[in-house]
């Protein structure tokens, strides 16, 4: 009964990281379920792109925001906050990848972590 409480509240949390990067128009939202692979060092990936340094930590403000709002619950760890080109904003279980949209392709983790189950979040405008 425990596992399923916890499962229900990595699907919560899962769908409170995707809603702060829509309140500040993140594009290309992409959730990789990482559960079934040995090798995966968290159970979910939300990956998202943004046009510039500033949305990208517009995009990070918004998920901390978000997630501490409804959870009480701040990130374990962030990293990229200076640069704003990819920030991590990582909650154990649950890891953000914040890219700005010309980084993401060189790090293309869609294809690295590809042997996972890949959900597209359809943009909001």
């Amino acid at each position: 009964m425990a596992e399923t409480k916890k499962s229900t509240k990595k699907a919560d949390l899962v769908d409170l990281v995707v809603a702060g990067m829509q309140e500040k128009k993140a594009q290309n939202i992409t959730i990789i379920d990482l559960r079934k692979l040995k090798e995966a060092i968290a159970d979910y990936f939300i990956i998202c792109s943004a046009n510039s340094d500033t949305q990208v930590g517009s995009i990070h403000d918004s998920i901390d925001e978000v997630v501490f709002k409804n959870e009480k619950m701040h990130a374990w760890r962030t990293e990229g906050e200076k640069q704003k080109e990819w920030i991590i904003v990582d909650y154990g279980d649950v890891v953000a990848h914040i890219f700005r949209k010309d980084k993401r392709p060189f790090y293309d983790l869609e294809d690295l972590w590809g042997d996972g189950v890949i959900t597209k979040i359809e943009n909001l405008d």
